[in-house]
């Protein structure tokens, strides 16, 4: 199972009135770091005739951030079968180790020129492994 990771700092505009991290914020990091992930795994080719559609997601607020945090984003896909991929994002505070997210996402693999689902060939679920 590869990790992909990657480091941000809480700004002003990631705050909502109670003056820590918007939930929606949360939900567009867990879109984000997904999307990085299969844009550095993929090629040209692969992009050009597939892509990936949302059918579930599920997230769980531990703790809250505030402006200023640096938090530490992590990613992995732990299974690929038949049409469907599962995929979580964990987000830590970094100065102090505290989880402050996790979700769980399904993702429905697509061809791009039907637009229909297709299954996850091994090529694909290798770019994770």
């Amino acid at each position: 199972m590869q990790i992909f990771q990657k480091t941000i700092t809480v700004t002003k505009d990631d705050l909502d009135q109670l003056n820590h991290v918007n939930n929606v914020r949360y939900v567009q990091w867990v879109q984000d770091i997904a999307e990085e992930h299969w844009l550095k795994n993929t090629t040209p080719n692969i992009l050009d005739n597939y892509f990936w559609v949302l059918v579930s997601h599920h997230i769980e607020y531990k703790s809250q951030a505030v402006l200023g945090d640096q938090l530490n984003i992590k990613t992995y896909v732990s299974k690929s079968e038949g049409v469907t991929s599962n995929r979580h994002v964990e987000i830590f505070n970094q100065n102090n180790g505290k989880l402050i997210t996790t979700s769980e996402t399904k993702w429905c693999f697509m061809d791009a020129k039907t637009k229909r689902p297709t299954r996850i060939t091994p090529e694909i679920a290798a770019l994770f492994n």
